[in-house]
Formats: structure tokens, C-alpha cells, sequence
């Protein structure tokens, strides 16, 4: 398969059409994969928004001083706000603030972001990346994948995952099918959009460098069972029932 960038989107504005954006700069074929940044998805649906949009509540007045009493730094009662606004469930308060997002995504700070914001103080991520993949994928007439970078228990590092999707499904299931030496496969589910978002972070990249579309091209899906469960629900996942009984 080949992933490239697309190059020459510009700052991208309340009110933009992404779609238009995409389709200007390069020309999709039959079979290709969109994976678009959550930042410009959020950036053309207003997503912007600044501290003074929070005002602190008691609750983030003491997770903010926790927060600052673990960290040895001042931290910022609004943003602990608008974390617990953009927020369904709040995993962890410290170190740092771990929280499940509306539409089931796990993530530090409720995916907020602070860097490439131009015009305001924060970013939040899109209020459903599924519907906005959706409108994507209408308009460009091929499947397309909303991602964001996100770190993992376990290790370092982030790398890219999918937060929505539209026009393929989330997960190859390969259950029921067998391995080389003719045993069936019992458990394994392979996340492709998550894969498909990791590639695209690849070539899209950080920083001030970075790139916020890429297409995946001479990929498929394959002969396979699929299905869209990416995000585990709270009462089979057992790390986030464990979490709510930790405290830092």
C-alpha cells in the first residue's frame, strides 16, 4: 500500500470545508482512505475555545491544586473545567487528568489541545468524529478515518488512532478463520482503522512540520468478517473499572 500526505492545506478556519480542501489539492480514486486530523475537523466546526469559557468549579479548584501540589507547578482550575466538560467520566485526577470522552474514546485531558491553535487558547476534539467522518466521506465518495495522536499504557510515545469513521468498518475479525497450521482463531480482532491512523501519523507528522491529511491508496480490507466495536464498553473493560478504585 502507499500513504502520502497531502500537501498545501492551509490554516484552516470556523466555517471551512474540509472536504473541498482535500478534493483541491489531490485526486482520490476508488478504493482510497482519507485520514483526516481531528485538529482541522475541529478547527472548521468551531471548536475553539478559550479559558475564560470555563469557569471553575469547586470540583476543578481541587484537582487543579492537586494537580499543582503533585506537578510542583501552578495548574489552571478552567482548564481542569473544560476537561470535566468535555468529559463523560474522569478516570484519573493525578497525576494527570485520564477521562473517557462522550463518544467512548479514553484519552489524557479529554483529547484537548493547546499547541496549533492560533486564535484561541484551546482545541476540543470533535463533539462526534463518527458524524463529522460521515459528512467527510459524502463528500469525497471514499472512506474516511478521523485521527488524533494518543499514548498507550505500557509504553512511550503516542501515535495516531481513530476517533470516527465512515465508509468501512472499524475491525477485520478474523475469528473462525485458522492460522497456518489449521487451528481456528478464537480472539483476534485487528483494529484497521486504528492501524490505517497510525500509518497516516507516519507521514503527516508533528509540530510546525506537520500535515493534516494523508491517503491511503492499493489497501484492502480483505475477505474478512468486520465489525464496528472499536471502544470497549465500561462494564467489560476491566482497566477502566480498576481505575476508578486507584487513587494517586
Amino acid at each position: 500500500m502507499h500513504v502520502d500526505s497531502v500537501a498545501g492545506i492551509p490554516e484552516v478556519r470556523p466555517g471551512d470545508d474540509v472536504a473541498e480542501l482535500v478534493a483541491d489539492r489531490t485526486e482520490l480514486r476508488a478504493g482510497d482512505v482519507v485520514c483526516v486530523a481531528s485538529t482541522i475537523v475541529s478547527k472548521a466546526e468551531g471548536r475553539q475555545a478559550d479559558l475564560g469559557d470555563f469557569p471553575a468549579s469547586e470540583r476543578a479548584r481541587e484537582i487543579a491544586a492537586h494537580l499543582s501540589e503533585v506537578a510542583g507547578e501552578e495548574k489552571d482550575p478552567r482548564f481542569a473545567q473544560a476537561v470535566l466538560e468535555e468529559s463523560d467520566e474522569l478516570l484519573m485526577e493525578a497525576p494527570f487528568l485520564l477521562s473517557a470522552t462522550r463518544f467512548g474514546h479514553v484519552t489524557v485531558n479529554a483529547g484537548i489541545d493547546r499547541s496549533n491553535v492560533p486564535d484561541a487558547d484551546l482545541l476540543l476534539l470533535p463533539e462526534d468524529p463518527a458524524a463529522s467522518a460521515r459528512r467527510l466521506h459524502e463528500d469525497l465518495g471514499v472512506p474516511v478515518v478521523v485521527t488524533d495522536t494518543s499514548g498507550r499504557p505500557f509504553r512511550h510515545g503516542q501515535r495516531g488512532v481513530a476517533l470516527g469513521w465512515a465508509g468501512m468498518v472499524a475491525n477485520r475479525d478474523w475469528r473462525g478463520e485458522t492460522d497456518r497450521d489449521g487451528r481456528e482463531l478464537g480472539v483476534t480482532v485487528q483494529s484497521v482503522v486504528d492501524e490505517l491512523a497510525a500509518a497516516a501519523n507516519l507521514v503527516t507528522g508533528e509540530g510546525d512540520g506537520g500535515t493534516p491529511v494523508a491517503v491511503v491508496r492499493d489497501w484492502s480490507f480483505g475477505d474478512h468478517a468486520g465489525h464496528d466495536d472499536l471502544f470497549r464498553d465500561p462494564e467489560t473493560d476491566f482497566v477502566r473499572q480498576a481505575l476508578r478504585e486507584w487513587e494517586f
